[in-house]
């Protein structure tokens, strides 16, 4: 099946959501959430994503996350996961409570597949292109046809060597040539279908006026998380950094990278 065919799949098994000028979504991806020991990439920056997250949850945003939530192909349980970062998920229930919650999965968390669905689509009401959201896998083959392979990969070879500081050279967020592939890709098929597509994988944000391919980038860079806000039919690429006062304070900010990008 080619890149296009699974990408089309995965927007034909999405759910849908309204789009307009009272929506207020953010939408993060590739958080990699794990059991708190030394490969658990989310733990470094646990306290911006809860900090960041209690900001979105108090300020009426509706939280959309776009896969690889869970790293399950370096852990067996779900469970140890979400008793690890027990705060988190405490805050995501209440979300899902008020009815402002919704997830899709990636590669990494793709044994939640029959749970969750692989997509979401903000219809638009304002007249303008709809908004779909993927994981991203789907336009990378090893990633996603043969995702059993490349698992079986990182949970008993690329896990081990990354301790000793081995990058996976399979992975499109740290092979710099598989990025800019999957990015080629994924506008290709965007400027195809005439939509926006949003979705993450690589790692790498990314936010243009004018270009239809949006990425989220991810919750484990190693200075801060990024997320996409949409807010008053706009999309802003934003990053949550630890802040220093000038009396030694450490505090949580947010930085607009990329800002006010209508949606047309």
């Amino acid at each position: 099946m080619s890149c296009e065919k699974r990408i089309e799949r995965a927007v034909a098994g999405s759910v849908t959501l309204p789009l307009d000028r009272c929506s207020r979504y953010v939408v993060f991806g590739d958080c990699h959430r794990g059991t708190g020991n030394m490969s658990d990439n989310f733990l470094r920056n646990k306290h911006l994503f809860a900090a960041a997250l209690e900001q979105y949850a108090a300020n009426g945003f509706f939280y959309l996350e776009l896969g690889d939530g869970e790293e399950l192909w370096e852990n067996r349980s779900k469970d140890r996961i979400k008793e690890c970062h027990s705060d988190v998920y405490d805050v995501f229930c209440c979300l899902k409570e008020r009815g402002r919650y919704c997830r899709i999965y990636g590669n990494h968390d793709m044994e939640l597949k029959g749970n969750l669905p692989e997509g979401i689509i903000l219809k638009n009401r304002e007249g303008g292109r709809d908004l779909c959201i993927i994981h991203g896998h789907q336009a990378d083959f090893f990633n996603s046809t043969c995702w059993r392979l490349s698992r079986f990969l990182v949970r008993y070879l690329w896990k081990p060597l990354e301790l000793f500081g081995v990058n996976d050279p399979t992975s499109a967020a740290r092979n710099y040539r598989k990025v800019h592939k999957y990015e080629k890709r994924m506008v290709d098929v965007a400027k195809k279908k005439d939509v926006y597509l949003l979705a993450g994988h690589s790692h790498r944000p990314h936010l243009m006026d004018g270009e239809l391919y949006v990425n989220a980038g991810s919750c484990v860079h190693p200075q801060g998380i990024t997320a996409i806000e949409i807010e008053h039919m706009r999309m802003s690429l934003v990053k949550w950094v630890m802040g220093n006062k000038k009396d030694g304070t450490l505090y949580v900010e947010k930085q607009v990278l990329q800002g006010e990008v209508g949606i047309v």
